[in-house]
């Protein structure tokens, strides 16, 4: 009838949205790919040898490789520990409410002011952990953590990590409240204690939270650029230097926009294909 066909005219909005920000985007990124334009005036086709700099180049193998480790700490620390945040949360409704803005809060803020406030707690000379752990007598434990390639991206992820902690475990206790009162009530009163409870019961009935909190934080961490970029500028030695920072390096220091759309490229299918994976993953496993 004609009030169905109707109906589609309500995507069209969508769809020119999805074509202006979203299709021709890209097609431009991947048309550039395969030029030696610097942004400015004429520029020439080079075929595929950005793609073969960046697979081939120690230094953008090196930079796939740090976004990779840096995504895989993410992912695991800042979900498992929203997730024991949000168990504990879930129990304890009395202080649910104000822990819940309390974590949260971080998320909130701006990447320069986290970036800033992780750089005077990791300074070599009176920061706050240095001197935490001269406090304590751990004198071995002082260093600059920052300005050491095998700790600073442990360092950068920490704060990352702390500061998306809250968005996880917010998605955690919004999968909690979806589980059934009866559910959990029957298991109370069959005496399945808080801890079997939580695994054999919470947990797989959390799968779906689960996947969305994993697949959003892989996502957020694979293409972030800012944390290294104001705690480090991508040092000491690259340690820190994700392939998204490269990008930005070659777009507004270089002005290479042919590499840089090559490497744009090649972390858009990095994404997608650690996106994808882990969604056939999660609906094979449900």
């Amino acid at each position: 009838m004609w009030y169905d066909k109707s109906l589609y005219l309500f995507t069209v909005p969508a769809l020119i949205v999805l074509a202006v920000f979203f299709v021709y985007p890209i097609s431009l990124t991947v048309a550039l790919s395969f030029t030696d334009s610097s942004g400015f005036g004429p520029s020439g086709s080079v075929g595929f040898d950005n793609y073969e700099s960046v697979l081939t180049s120690d230094r953008y193998l090196r930079s796939i490789w740090v976004a990779l480790k840096f995504s895989f700490l993410i992912v695991v620390f800042q979900n498992l520990i929203g997730l024991i945040f949000a168990a504990i949360l879930y129990r304890a409704t009395f202080v649910r409410g104000f822990c819940r803005a309390t974590l949260f809060a971080p998320t909130m803020m701006s990447f320069v002011i986290v970036g800033y406030i992780w750089q005077f707690i990791y300074s070599p000379f009176g920061g706050a952990l240095n001197v935490l752990a001269a406090t304590l007598g751990f004198d071995g434990f002082q260093q600059n953590y920052l300005g050491n390639p095998d700790t600073a991206i442990y360092a950068v992820a920490a704060a990352h990590i702390w500061m998306f902690t809250g968005y996880s475990c917010a998605i955690f206790l919004a999968g909690f409240s979806s589980i059934s009162e009866e559910v959990t009530e029957a298991a109370i009163l069959d005496g399945v204690s808080s801890v079997k409870r939580f695994i054999f019961i919470e947990l797989p009935l959390l799968k779906g939270s689960i996947s969305v909190a994993i697949i959003l934080s892989t996502i957020g961490s694979l293409k972030t650029f800012e944390l290294p970029l104001i705690m480090t500028g991508g040092g000491p030695d690259g340690a820190t230097r994700p392939l998204s920072m490269e990008i930005i390096n070659s777009l507004f220091t270089d002005y290479r926009f042919g590499m840089a759309s090559a490497m744009a490229i090649v972390m858009l299918i990095i994404v997608l294909s650690v996106s994808y994976m882990q969604q056939r993953y999660f609906d094979h496993d449900e």
